[in-house]
């Protein structure tokens, strides 16, 4: 079972348009952030961040294995926070935190349809030779007819100035 650990903010009160960005450890992903950041500002949105715990490989270990999610979910949180305050630097506005364990497509087009106010999902492409990444890959694919937003790519091979200067 899916849950939403924190939300920051009550997106139920919230008419402004929520840019999502999904948190990886990926360099491109900064790069996403900042474009949502700086598209949230310039429109009075908000940016929520979204981070993904893969489920354990170790369910013949359960005691391994829960050990494991616990640590993933503290890194997580961690992590969440951390962005939390470069959101708030670059946006004036505090974003909402979703931390899901799951398949991380079935988790986040579960997330967009269960927040109506979720209006923008904000991506980056790898800038590497081997493709956009998994996750683009996908909903650009397969998973395109899934999700009931926008999606947004941004390169992520873009600097600041330059993301600064789009939104």
């Amino acid at each position: 079972m899916t849950e939403v650990v924190k939300k920051v903010y009550d997106t139920e009160d919230d008419n402004h348009r929520i840019f999502l960005v999904v948190v990886d450890n990926s360099e491109e992903m900064l790069v996403a952030l900042r474009f949502a950041c700086m598209r949230a500002k310039s429109l009075g949105g908000r940016v929520a961040l979204f981070r993904d715990i893969e489920p354990s490989d170790y369910h013949h270990w359960a005691a391994v294995s829960d050990l494991m999610q616990q640590e993933a979910r503290e890194a997580a949180e961690e992590r969440l926070n951390e962005l939390a305050n470069e959101v708030v630097e670059l946006s004036g506005q505090i974003p909402a935190l979703y931390i899901r364990a799951g398949p991380i497509e079935e988790e986040l087009i579960a997330l967009i349809n269960e927040e109506p106010t979720i209006s923008v999902l904000v991506l980056a492409a790898s800038a590497s030779k081997d493709g956009p990444g998994p996750l683009v890959s996908h909903l650009i694919g397969k998973g395109t007819n899934s999700c009931r937003i926008p999606i947004t790519i941004v390169p992520g091979n873009l600097s600041a100035s330059q993301i600064d200067s789009l939104a």
